[in-house]
């Protein structure tokens, strides 16, 4: 299987905040948000391994900026790094002035995905070969990011988690 890099799977999503998805404030509810990364998520994972993927966590997930009624809102995703069957995605979300065009980044989001055959059994997905100074280092922090998932989980100890005691160390 050839490693992929992570601009093969970018996936953007652009699409405007209408008044029924918006709170009393006239903010884009955080539900539909996170509906709108989830697809974007889904789609870039699948353009990395061509095959069916599902949501395995959500594994970040900062609101740094309200997203106001009316917003153009854009979704930028991409796979950060592949492990065996699984998919870090990392994912961008942007806003843009009405009036000037501009671009503010507003929140951001880590999702991971399983790639799984027709009968739902995870099955290995191409590694990732980051080329940007941004995707080296989301690349490196994803083992980082996964270890400390495990070391939580109980599903590894950690003094076996050599990346995070590096950081410690």
């Amino acid at each position: 299987m050839n490693p992929k890099h992570p601009s093969e799977s970018l996936t953007i999503l652009t699409d405007l905040v209408l008044p029924s998805e918006t709170n009393p404030l006239n903010n884009l509810f955080g539900g539909e948000l996170l509906a709108r990364m989830d697809r974007a998520a889904s789609i870039a994972a699948r353009r990395h391994s061509r095959r069916i993927t599902v949501t395995a966590s959500v594994n970040h997930v900062a609101f740094n900026k309200s997203i106001p009624l009316g917003s153009v809102v854009t979704v930028e995703a991409k796979v950060s790094r592949a492990f065996n069957s699984s998919m870090e995605i990392y994912l961008d979300v942007w806003i843009e002035d009405r009036e000037s065009g501009s671009r503010t980044k507003a929140n951001e989001a880590i999702y991971t995905f399983v790639a799984v055959n027709e009968t739902g059994n995870p099955v290995p997905v191409p590694q990732i070969i980051p080329e940007t100074e941004e995707e080296k280092a989301r690349y490196d922090a994803a083992l980082r990011r996964k270890q400390l998932s495990l070391v939580l989980a109980g599903k590894m100890k950690p003094h076996d988690a050599t990346e995070l005691k590096a950081l410690f160390v």
